[in-house]
């Protein structure tokens, strides 16, 4: 089969591998769209540790199962259309046993350390399909993964009806997250730097853009969430929350980054920095977020690809142009 081929850091084709087999409660999944995230761009440039090389990246995928391996749970056949979840837990370390697999001690995940959905089919445990329904085409299936991860956010930093929150980073992550809070009731305000983003923002119903918190005349938040990555941004968000305030780190940063938070304001102000790690029983709820139309898809994808054009697509991806990017390896559209 056709897949895109991660051989090394900053080493990326697209050629032939074998096709997958499925293993014991394994299905085999024909990928009929799966989106491109930041977590990408960290596996083709060498910084995302726990990936091994040569690997088939992609973890956001949705897809119909064509075949069945041994021990397949009855309730799935050929034929089942799927949004799957990557997330590959061990089950029997401490985190997994007190209910945070994400934080799973032999963590794995479909497209991060094993063979993805960038390709043709791909191999994932049966327990991490969920079955779409049929109005969901392939391309919104590939977003649950997203809303997912936004999901387990929210519920982190936690929302009331009335909060103001803030949020740093207009992408695909920063709107999903921008919808979530809203729905909960939320007062939301969005800051990127690239103002071709904040259009979107005003449009899903930001109370308030700026290009930077600088420009937000001082104003102070009850929460506020980066979903960047980058040091500065962080250090803006913590900056502008009011005493008792919460900072969510949602975005990915570089494993060695480091930030200047102020322990006197977190001790004095009594600020609750929480992080958000992947996806933590969301799966589902997301599905039925997208599938209820409660998030708005045909804002946040942008770029449609084949898959001969991941490379392409994954420099689209990196110069910050366009919104969610996927590769279609079947056609799309389903």
């Amino acid at each position: 089969m056709r897949a895109a081929i991660v051989d090394r850091p900053g080493e990326i084709r697209v050629g032939e591998v074998p096709d997958p087999k499925p293993g014991e409660r394994q299905v085999v999944v024909k990928v009929g769209a799966c989106g491109i995230c930041g977590t990408d761009l960290h596996i083709a440039d060498g910084h995302f540790p726990p990936t091994p090389y040569p690997i088939v990246p992609g973890h956001e995928f949705a897809g119909e199962i064509v075949e069945l391996g041994a021990d397949v749970p009855g309730e799935w056949k050929v034929g089942d259309r799927v949004a799957v979840d990557p997330s590959i837990y061990c089950g029997y370390c401490t985190p997994c046993r007190s209910g945070h697999g994400n934080l799973c001690a032999n963590w794995n995940a479909t497209g991060d350390t094993v063979n993805g959905a960038f390709a043709e089919y791909v191999a994932v445990p049966a327990d991490t399909c969920y079955r779409m329904p049929d109005s969901l085409s392939w391309e919104q299936g590939a977003l649950v993964e997203p809303v997912s991860c936004a999901v387990h956010g929210v519920r982190r930093i936690g929302v009331e009806a009335g909060e103001r929150f803030l949020i740093v980073g207009a992408g695909t992550m920063g709107l999903i997250m921008q919808q979530l809070l809203q729905r909960a009731g939320a007062q939301v305000t969005m800051v990127d730097r690239n103002a071709a983003r904040l259009p979107r923002a005003t449009d899903l119903g930001a109370t308030a853009v700026a290009e930077d918190v600088s420009a937000l005349d001082g104003e102070r938040y009850d929460a506020a969430v980066d979903c960047t990555g980058a040091v500065p941004a962080i250090e803006s968000a913590f900056d502008a929350l009011r005493r008792g305030g919460r900072l969510l780190v949602f975005g990915v940063a570089p494993a060695e980054a480091r930030v200047a938070l102020s322990p006197f304001r977190i001790y004095n102000d009594e600020i609750t920095v929480v992080g958000s790690m992947a996806v933590l029983n969301s799966y589902g709820t997301a599905l039925d977020l997208v599938g209820g139309g409660y998030i708005d898809t045909e804002a946040l994808i942008t770029d449609t690809l084949p898959l001969e054009q991941y490379p392409e697509a994954l420099a689209k991806m990196r110069s910050g142009t366009g919104l969610k990017i996927q590769v279609l390896p079947g056609g799309g559209h389903a």
